[in-house]
């Protein structure tokens, strides 16, 4: 390939001092290499008999076809190199039975503009069975609600959202521009089974008993609008991001006092070298997608600023130790 290259300059310029030049290499190895291509091939590729050099007839047909392979050389290493960095092949990846639409849209969007190659096969999974099947090898990355034990993972950017409590639109709350946990108390809780991510649920309910919060009754709800039509109808609060409670005209949402309840999201995938080399690509584009904010712009600091407004309920910290 290196002596077709060659070959091909002097093709272009049909001078060998220029093509040289162009090359950045002296003009004796230049002629070597042509003399040895020609050897190879058993034809003269150049008429050397004038002042001007040209093209034979067995150096016409070679520069058509030369031109070819090295193009599909380049791709070739193009599709190789692509390959090396996740851009090729299937990428299995779980996200939360509680991701959005607009955001599953967003995030394969993301990914095909990134990687075109790829073919993402999105699974709507819990936190518990993403860590079940990335330790047994069935899925390559994961979207998990922290904590986790990460001791065999490596783990990507962490967003962090902050809860507010979804109330009936009767409730006394309800005219309150926002809400203590403790001013919850006597009333039951719905949310998600524990199944879906013990660490979190623990988290969760730890933090409302330290704030004066020890739910009457607990209720359990997969399905986010499953968990708003029990509250409309009596059946207790929710903690819920806002954008799907603040949709639902039959029940109010409010910011939490203090903001003590932070669900922490982060992409993960085994660690070792059997990872696929496009899961930590996913992660950025994951925690990029969640972290989005119309008016805001992430920080590492932990607080997306408005120009207009107070600082917004999303933020994206990255986790340089993993």
């Amino acid at each position: 390939m290196r002596h077709l290259r060659i070959f091909v300059a002097v093709a272009d310029e049909l001078h060998f001092s220029r093509a040289a030049d162009q090359l950045g290499m002296a003009q004796p190895p230049l002629s070597q290499a042509v003399r040895r291509l020609e050897k190879d091939l058993g034809a003269e590729l150049f008429d050397r008999s004038h002042r001007q050099v040209r093209l034979t007839a067995a150096g016409m047909v070679l520069l058509d076809e030369a031109r070819e392979l090295l193009a599909r050389e380049e791709r070739l290493r193009t599709l190789t190199r692509h390959a090396g960095d996740g851009g090729q092949g299937t990428l299995r990846a779980g996200v939360p039975p509680d991701t959005t639409v607009a955001m599953l849209s967003t995030l394969l969007s993301a990914c095909a503009e990134h990687s075109p190659g790829l073919s993402v096969d999105l699974q709507e999974i819990t936190t518990e069975e993403q860590l079940r099947l990335l330790a047994s090898g069935g899925l390559d990355v994961g979207l998990v609600h922290q904590p986790v034990d990460a001791t065999e993972l490596r783990l990507g950017p962490e967003v962090r959202a902050e809860l507010g409590v979804v109330l009936p639109r009767t409730s006394p709350l309800a005219r309150l521009p926002e809400v203590a946990l403790a001013e919850l108390s006597g009333h039951d809780l719905v949310l998600f089974p524990r199944a879906q991510a013990p660490g979190w649920y623990d988290r969760m309910l730890g933090t409302c008993r330290a704030e004066g919060f020890v739910p009457g009754r607990l209720r359990h709800a997969s399905n986010p609008e499953f968990r708003l039509a029990l509250v409309h109808a009596g059946h207790g609060v929710a903690f819920d991001q806002g954008p799907v409670a603040r949709k639902e005209p039959r029940v109010v949402w409010r910011p939490l006092a203090g903001r003590p309840l932070v669900q922490r999201t982060t992409g993960a995938w085994p660690a070792g070298r059997s990872a696929h080399p496009a899961a930590p690509h996913f992660a950025e584009l994951a925690a990029g997608v969640l972290g989005r904010d119309r008016t805001a712009t992430p920080h590492l600091d932990g607080s997306p600023r408005s120009s207009d407004g107070p600082p917004r309920p999303w933020s994206v910290v990255y986790d340089e130790s993993s």
